[in-house]
């Protein structure tokens, strides 16, 4: 199979802005690493956990079972990575007591997220840069491919 250097150049530029973007969010989400003291180090490790299980969620209670922390540490941790917006709570009935269900605010990026971009197969992508003849800041084809995807993650209804 031959890939198009076209293609792979597309593709490459895009990977780029979105790698820039992911850290950003995973710095603004995480904070930088080295900062992080002892029982941050939990809160990182439960807050992977709830990502990797993705939409499924996970129950309080397994959450701080896995972690091997107790049951008070579980809560104070969820409600910490809560209270910084980077999960979701949901109270359950769970074997007749009540918890709650964890979720992720955010999911990890994937190539999945880019394969309807409009710049993989513009004609105009051998002239498009910051201070090109065409530019990202004013393609229209762009913008309303970055306004579908925001209206589809919020899941508010289009305009017009």
């Amino acid at each position: 199979m031959t890939i198009d250097p076209l293609l792979l150049k597309k593709i490459s530029r895009l990977s780029y802005i979105f790698m820039c973007k992911r850290a950003l969010s995973l710095l603004e989400a995480f904070g930088e690493p080295r900062r992080m003291s002892k029982p941050n180090d939990l809160e990182h490790r439960a807050l992977q956990l709830i990502v990797s299980l993705g939409n499924q969620g996970i129950l309080q209670s397994d959450l701080w079972r896995k972690l091997g922390a107790t049951s008070r540490e579980g809560s104070r941790i969820s409600l910490k990575l809560e209270n910084k917006g980077l999960i979701r709570r949901e109270q359950e009935l769970s074997n007749g007591r009540w918890t709650y269900r964890l979720y992720p605010k955010r999911q990890p990026a994937s190539i999945d997220s880019v394969l309807t971009c409009p710049c993989l197969t513009c004609p105009d992508d051998t002239r498009c840069g910051a201070l090109g003849a065409v530019s990202p800041n004013d393609c229209e084809k762009l913008t309303n491919w970055i306004l579908t995807l925001a209206q589809e993650e919020t899941g508010s209804p289009g305009e017009g």
